[in-house]
C-alpha cells in the first residue's frame, strides 16, 4: 500500500514523463513532472519531495550532475536514476553517485515502486 509520498519525476521526454506521473498518481502517490534538472532545482525552494526519479541523459544538466548538485546543497532526498541507454559504466556511475536504483527503460512500474518504497522506508 503506497504511503502519502511526494515524488518528483524529471525527464526531458514529455510523453514518458507524463505517463510516469500519471501511473504514479493512479497508484496513490503525489507526483510532479519536470522537463529538466534545472526546472526541478528552481522548484525545490517551494516544495519538498520524498524521492526523485530522474533520467540520466537530458539536455543541460544530467541526472548525475543533478545528484552532485543536491549533495552540494546538503539535500538527502533519495534519487532513482532511469535511462534508455545501455552504457556499461552507468551502473558503476550510479552506484558511485549513491543512487538508490538504476532502472533501464522500458521498465515495469512495479520495479519503480519497489525502488521508491525501498528508498523511503524507515
Amino acid at each position: 500500500m503506497p504511503r502519502d509520498l511526494d515524488i518528483a519525476v524529471i525527464d526531458d521526454d514529455e510523453s514518458f514523463r507524463a505517463a510516469l506521473v500519471e501511473s504514479l498518481s493512479s497508484l496513490g502517490y503525489k507526483a510532479d513532472g519536470y522537463a529538466s534538472a534545472e526546472d526541478y532545482l528552481g522548484s525545490i525552494g517551494s516544495k519538498s519531495f520524498d524521492c526523485v526519479v530522474t533520467d540520466i541523459h537530458m539536455p543541460g544538466m544530467s541526472g548525475l550532475e543533478l545528484m552532485q548538485q543536491l549533495v552540494t546543497q546538503g539535500t538527502t532526498t533519495p534519487v532513482i536514476l532511469i535511462t534508455a541507454r545501455s552504457d556499461t559504466n552507468l551502473a558503476a556511475k550510479a552506484a558511485a553517485a549513491r543512487a538508490v536504483c538504476l532502472l533501464r527503460k522500458p521498465f515495469e512500474i512495479n520495479d519503480l515502486i519497489g525502488c521508491i518504497e525501498g528508498a523511503v522506508k524507515d
